[in-house]
């Protein structure tokens, strides 16, 4: 979650024109990151879980590529990418060892 705060301030002040653009695609996808680990967490069933903790992996693929984007445009700074780039890394981390720990499971 607080990497989708991260990345909702970080997006603030991105030009008006990105409204529909960049600033819309990379909040979703963002947000989508900790709604499908909640929605997993939530659900009984190992494969259920799993599917919705890949969708959070590759909601936070897209995350990362967004930013990537961002930063090469110049609408962030080395300093707030880097900085949402390490939380993206170790968000990434975390998940795929969620994910290897209930894939042992089934």
């Amino acid at each position: 979650m607080e990497m989708a705060v991260d990345i909702f301030r970080l997006t603030e002040n991105l030009p008006k024109k990105e409204d529909y653009g960049l600033t819309s695609q990379i909040r979703r996808s963002a947000l989508s990151v900790p709604g499908n680990i909640a929605e997993g967490f939530g659900r009984k069933h190992t494969k259920d879980k799993l599917n919705f903790y890949y969708d959070s992996r590759g909601s936070l693929s897209e995350t990362k590529s967004h930013l990537i984007y961002g930063h090469k445009i110049n609408y962030f700074s080395q300093i707030d990418f880097d900085y949402i780039a390490k939380n993206i890394e170790d968000v990434w981390k975390e998940l795929n060892s969620l994910i290897n720990s209930l894939y042992k499971r089934t």
